[in-house]
């Protein structure tokens, strides 16, 4: 008697284990590994991933579910993509079903099929290429349409068409296209795929002899795995080494993956890519609709374009051809996915480039303290550039001490005069505080009261545009308090600055000056980012006020005074990585600053200049300081010498979380001398730093070891009986592998 055929089934549920389903009416060449199949799964039908087959299961056949339907011919993860998310699943203790899925565009998560969508474009005829214009006086929309046409594709050399979008910012509408197409002056086409060849090639700059070696160096690496630490100060010419690099990697099919940090910073880093490489390249981001998403990853997946350009998630890309991944900015904390999956796209990267056996670059400014690690471990190759590439010197630092200073409402006055003084020099500032809002916190001058969250133990930040109180965290709203709630006095006192009261305060002491706010409020319409950027490129403000949307990327060759308000929170942090984070922010700022002839100042005010790790960036440098952080890490037995993992856990009821963690931590401590690991040390349960957010208490249990592979194998064993604990039902709970903060 032959054995029964059992398709195993990874579903998008919590679960961390497969489900078995008989293959139904369709035959085992049909359902191979990695293709989706759409599965019932108790009173609805999920899409799943078939990740094995087997003669085995421990249901009887009886009881099995048949498989529904098959959505796909050949696996959408291609290549070594179905590795890497196997690997991603394992590692970082996740169920692999979830894992597949978020790894999709959202329509194939929805079961869509796998095909590109139809674009209009729009061609002049040849009647429409020498239509004269007493032959439309009667219509001079018309008219005016077919002038655009012409103009716009003399001007772009655009034999392949028009699309719809273009012509929306030409202004022309689709009612007047279609009276044209009657008229036989345009015809209207459908295509599944767009030429962006739309533009001419500019040549790159002169390489200095640092960026030669860079672009050597990693070119001698191809069609092998390398990892690449390229180390440049800000405006050094990092991004003409990438494009340098991907001119001679992505012809002839060859592809490559360039992550970065923020969407602000894809419409320039596109625009620059396109120019110089002559090639097809598309994004990948949330800010994209979800057919724009599945569109840019098919195109991937077929080979039709040759580089993507996207944040984090983008890292898993399918590729026909995959030559190199360039992750930019690596050190940023974007990278971290924060919840669901959480996992780290710099290191996932650098997983997926060693099983495509590629070169993956890691840019940076400011390297994390771990990738620097590495480097001295001999894992990753150090690639310096330590000149600006345009001859710039770098700028000056100016530790403003504002103890005992006059201050106007929260800015020294000798911070002031130099903004004074670069403003008559016909020069641009850029002022730089990572608090959006008026003031962080409202606090009544009589008894002390501090107007919190009541979901959060966290005050609520002043807003004056809408005038309201909000809290950063659940995004809760209420009206500005005339009264303190609890003694009724008016004495109701602003503590802190945010960006709003910057500008405010800016806007009353040079009322002649133009000045841009730059922050998540400011720039919340589609498009606004960009205006305000050109704005300001373009000369039309001279004050720039903004949070770390600021920080990175961006070019201002006017800018030659930043300015940095609040950076001590960086200085005196429960966080570890607060450091860290901080340095790296101050300069990635600072880097703004004097980018062209003109030499920039830094100015940092704070009430701690004698700080040593502060003293010892500004004047030694970077590598110094994070040489000095290093031996306070491997001292204190944190990352990257140590390795963590974080078990969060937020409940109604503080005593739920606290329940559950006890028991989490003895079934660790039992599997811990079960399995005879080596030391894993562990740390709670405690309530998290911030204890409640959006009405739910926080806990959480910390694990820390220097034996990574003994973290890993206990967690494994663990993690299934954790979701069968009673307690677990109860609580929301998840496992951080390598958390970047413990807030």
């Amino acid at each position: 008697m032959s054995k029964k055929l059992i398709i195993q089934v990874a579903v998008p549920s919590p679960l961390r284990r497969y489900f078995d389903y008989l293959p139904g009416k369709f035959t085992s060449t049909q359902l191979r590994v990695g293709l989706r199949v759409k599965v019932p799964f108790g009173h609805k039908k999920l899409v799943g991933f078939i990740v094995g087959q087997t003669d085995h299961s421990d249901l009887p056949a009886s009881k099995l579910k048949a498989i529904s339907e098959v959505c796909d011919n050949e696996s959408l993860f291609v290549g070594h993509l179905f590795e890497l998310l196997r690997w991603a699943a394992a590692y970082y203790q996740y169920p692999l079903g979830e894992v597949l899925q978020q790894a999709l565009p959202v329509l194939l998560r929805q079961g869509q099929a796998a095909k590109l969508r139809e674009h209009s474009v729009w061609f002049l005829t040849e009647l429409g290429e020498r239509i004269e214009r007493d032959e439309l006086k009667r219509a001079p929309k018309q008219w005016q349409a077919i002038l655009s046409l012409r103009e716009y594709l003399a001007k772009h050399d655009k034999p392949s068409g028009i699309i719809s979008a273009e012509l929306n910012l030409l202004g022309i509408s689709r009612v007047c296209l279609k009276i044209l197409e009657k008229k036989e002056l345009v015809i209207e086409r459908k295509v599944s795929y767009i030429n962006q060849l739309n533009y001419l090639t500019i040549n790159g700059p002169i390489l200095n002899p640092e960026q030669q070696i860079a672009i050597e160096q990693i070119l001698s690496a191809a069609n092998s795995f390398k990892t690449f630490l390229l180390q440049g100060i800000t405006g050094s010419g990092k991004t003409e080494v990438y494009l340098s690099v991907l001119e001679k990697l992505v012809v002839n099919g060859g592809q490559a993956l360039v992550l970065v940090p923020e969407i602000g910073l894809t419409p320039q880093t596109v625009a620059r890519f396109r120019e110089r490489l002559h090639c097809q390249v598309a994004v990948l981001h949330s800010a994209l609709s979800d057919a724009e998403r599945l569109e840019s990853w098919l195109l991937a997946k077929s080979g039709e374009v040759a580089v993507i350009i996207g944040t984090r998630s983008a890292i898993f890309t399918p590729f026909k051809n995959l030559q190199c991944i360039i992750v930019d900015e690596s050190h940023d904390a974007s990278f971290k996915q924060w919840d669901g999956f959480k996992y780290h796209a710099r290191d996932v990267a650098i997983r997926r480039a060693q099983l495509e056996n590629i070169p993956v670059v890691l840019g940076s400014a400011t390297p994390s303290l771990a990738s620097l690690h590495n480097v001295s471990e001999k894992k990753f190759q150090l690639l310096s550039l330590t000149e600006r590439a345009t001859g710039a010197s770098m700028p000056k630092f100016h530790i403003v001490d504002i103890r005992r200073q006059k201050l106007h409402e929260g800015i020294a006055d000798t911070v002031l005069q130099k903004v004074s003084q670069h403003i008559n020099a016909g020069n641009q500032v850029l002022v730089f505080i990572n608090r959006r809002g008026f003031a962080p916190m409202v606090l009544c001058h009589e008894c002390g009261w501090i107007a919190d969250c009541d979901r959060c133990h966290v005050p609520l930040t002043k807003h004056s545009s809408p005038p309201s109180l909000q809290c950063h965290h659940c995004a809760k709203q209420k009206p500005l308090l005339k009264r303190c709630e609890s003694c009724a006095s008016e004495q109701l006192v602003d503590v802190g600055l945010g960006t709003e009261r910057v500008e405010k305060i800016l806007a009353k002491k040079f009322p002649k000056i133009k000045i841009a706010r730059i922050d998540r409020d400011s720039t919340r319409k589609r498009g606004a980012l960009q205006e305000k950027l050109t704005a300001v490129q373009q000369g039309h403000a001279q004050i720039m006020i903004g949070t770390q949307m600021l920080a990175k990327g961006h070019h201002f060759p006017n800018v030659t005074l930043v300015i940095m308000l609040g950076i001590d929170s960086g200085l005196y942090s429960a966080d570890f990585n607060a450091t860290e984070q901080m340095a790296q922010l101050v300069l990635q700022v600072a880097g703004r600053a004097g980018r062209e002839e003109k030499p920039g100042e830094v100015i940092l005010q704070t009430h701690h200049p004698e700080h040593l790790l502060l003293q010892t960036l500004v004047n030694d440098g970077y590598t110094v300081f994070a040489e000095q952080v290093l031996m306070e890490r491997q001292q204190a037995a944190l990352p990257p010498f140590f390795h963590m993992a974080l078990f969060r856990v937020e409940a109604v009821k503080t005593d739920l979380c606290a329940q559950f963690l006890s028991e989490v931590n003895q079934l660790l401590l039992a599997e811990q001398t079960a399995l005879n690991l080596p030391t894993i040390s562990m740390f709670g349960p405690l309530s998290a730093p911030i204890e409640k957010r959006a009405g739910r208490f926080r806990w959480q249990l910390l694990l820390v070891t220097n034996h990574r592979m003994a973290l890993q194998a206990l967690l494994r064993e663990c993690l299934s009986k954790v979701e069968g604990l009673k307690s677990a039902h109860k609580v929301r709970w998840s496992v951080d592998i390598d958390p970047i903060n413990i807030l």
